[in-house]
């Protein structure tokens, strides 16, 4: 997209892979089979039926009057309800980006952009509806709630069903709502000044497609000085059939303060699109310090054009974990502005493109502030001619003296249908500043592969154990139970076809 990766910045780029046809999601019969089988995603994969009666879903495709609906639905305040007809209006001037991996299959006439339970947001997870309350219960979400986490948001398909805080963390003054309670209560001037500044409607087509439709989502704000000491955790479950989600996370943590940030998303596979475009907002105040990890595990059904920025002011640090599986194509590349003297950003990712994906994701740096310092570490990982592209882009302007990046990427294909491409951009606009960049391409050694076996270990065991080893650059950052889904869901990536 053009906020992450501009157009001057694509222009530089000389080797970047060919442009691919995509496969339009609306198929039957054996390309159905083809589509839908591959990764034994159990665990992830089931669905409720969504009943008329349980369920509101508003007419497919994208006019103006189903964005006035939706802000009926959500009770805006006058100026949002202008906010999303200004962005309705950009979306149908924008074009679609024309570098990337085609997305000439989705089509948003098909897909519903609101699609709500009929119940109310519970505070208790003993009032959340049956159906939904067993889907999160799979998933794991109330036990890791009890066991690890200081609060709890969890959104299916549309809007948030459940939300809860520790009364410890609430009593230090840190706000977790969700994002419509913050725009219709005592936070809506916050909101205000906030809301898609950091990622504006006129970026690309799609954050204009989410200023319109946007729902759901997380807000958050630490106050000066306060450290949490455990994480906040946000789930979303798009269960829908060709419905879109559009949550906007919001995060301030305001001066001297800390926290560690999850977010987790799954969907269940369907033979029609479905489409995520979420936004991601975070302030990194003076000396303030925000680690945001997420684990996207969407079905291969999803066409995943996520937006994500962080801006950081002077003395502070922002730092991304990020595991991207699932999903038939994807933009994704987590921007950090380091707007403060002696701010610094790290990005940790893994990406894992299997059979039928168009992965193309990375992160991008922009240097403003002096002494500023920056470092990302990448792993792509490509199975079943699943393509996995790696894109970069260091800005360091002419006010940034001092500062320092690095970039590391490394690339494995499992076999010979596969493809993996690393496409860096880096601009330089002081001599005073100190970059580096390493690409590493290459295929599961052999002799890694028998040294393992002549231990007693099975072939496939052997490759799942360097894949891996691989990607434990980000599993070693997560905590221990998000680590443990991730080397899960690698381990199913690489026993499905």
């Amino acid at each position: 997209m053009s906020d992450q990766i501009t157009n001057s910045e694509k222009n530089k780029i000389t080797d970047a892979p060919a442009m691919r046809q995509d496969t339009p999601i609306d198929i039957s019969g054996e390309q159905d089979r083809i589509l839908l089988e591959g990764t034994q995603r159990d665990l992830y994969d089931f669905k409720d039926e969504e009943r008329e009666e349980d369920f509101y879903r508003i007419e497919a495709g994208l006019t103006e009057e189903i964005v006035r609906e939706i802000s009926r639905e959500k009770h805006d305040p006058d100026w949002m309800l202008e906010f999303r007809l200004k962005s309705l209006k950009l979306y149908e001037q924008i074009e679609v980006p024309d570098w990337g991996p085609p997305i000439d299959g989705l089509n948003m006439d098909r897909i519903a952009t609101y699609v709500r339970p009929k119940t109310d947001m519970a505070g208790s997870w003993d009032d959340v509806p049956e159906d939904i309350k067993n889907a999160f219960d799979k998933l794991g979400i109330p036990q890791a709630e009890r066991e690890s986490l200081a609060g709890v948001g969890a959104q299916y398909d549309s809007e948030l069903v459940y939300h809860n805080v520790r009364e410890d963390v609430a009593a230090s003054g840190v706000v977790y709502t969700d994002m419509e309670s913050a725009l219709t209560g005592e936070y809506e001037q916050m909101v205000k000044d906030h809301f898609m500044k950091l990622v504006p409607p006129t970026d690309h087509k799609f954050a204009a497609l989410h200023g319109a439709v946007w729902s759901g989502g997380s807000f958050v704000y630490v106050p000066k000085g306060v450290k949490v000491e455990i994480p906040l955790q946000s789930y979303f479950r798009l269960n829908a059939k060709g419905a879109g989600q559009f949550e906007h996370t919001l995060i301030i943590v305001d001066e001297g303060a800390d926290l560690h940030f999850i977010e987790g998303c799954s969907a269940p596979k369907y033979n029609v699109a479905n489409l995520h475009a979420g936004c991601v907002e975070l302030y990194v105040r003076k000396n303030a310090r925000l680690r945001y990890s997420t684990i996207e595990n969407w079905s291969k059904n999803m066409y995943n054009l996520n937006t994500k920025r962080a801006i950081v002011e002077e003395g502070g640090v922002i730092e991304w974990v990020s595991g991207s599986f699932g999903s038939h194509e994807s933009y994704l590349y987590p921007t950090s502005v380091l707007k403060g003297d002696g701010s610094h950003a790290e990005f940790t990712g893994v990406t894992f493109a299997g059979k039928g994906q168009n992965l193309d994701t990375g992160a991008k740096m922009i240097h403003i502030g002096r002494n500023t310092s920056s470092f990302i570490d990448t792993k792509s990982i490509s199975k079943g001619g699943g393509i996995s592209t790696y894109r970069s882009s260091v800005e360091i302007r002419k006010s940034a003296e001092g500062s320092r990046a690095s970039v590391n990427c490394g690339s494995l294909m499992l076999d010979s249908e596969s493809r993996s491409d690393t496409v860096p951009a880096i601009d330089v606009r002081t001599d005073k500043a100190d970059v580096g960049h390493e690409a590493k391409i290459g295929r599961i050694s052999d002799d890694a592969v028998f040294y393992l076996m002549s231990r007693g270990i099975s072939e496939a065991e052997a490759r799942a154990m360097i894949v891996s080893g691989f990607a434990s650059p980000v599993s070693k950052e997560l905590p221990l139970e998000y680590a443990a889904e991730m080397n899960n869901l690698i381990k199913m990536e690489m026993e499905g076809g």
